[in-house]
């Protein structure tokens, strides 16, 4: 078993996002996240700061959506990925 780094973390909040249909609370975002909640909310936060995720008000409950800056992200990270397995790196 290997550790999450914290790009991997934050890669991994950002899809569970996107696989939601950009649209989720946050607490079904903890609990799938596999992170303990003290640690979530430091990714979150820096997730917001970063602009990759925004909250959303919605009938006076909170949900989580990816910005266009998160897609690019998972974008750009996929393309990375795709990059490391075609090279064996």
């Amino acid at each position: 078993m290997f550790k999450r780094g914290r790009l991997e973390i934050n890669h991994d909040i950002l899809l569970l996002i996107q696989k939601n249909k950009n649209h989720i609370k946050p607490t079904p975002l903890l609990r799938k996240s596999n992170t303990s909640a003290g640690r979530f909310k430091e990714y979150l936060s820096e997730l917001l700061e970063k602009g990759f995720v925004k909250k959303s008000l919605e009938k006076g409950k909170v949900f989580i959506i990816l910005t266009d800056k998160g897609f690019k992200f998972l974008e750009k990270y996929s393309t990375i990925l795709d990059f490391i397995d075609e090279f064996g790196i």
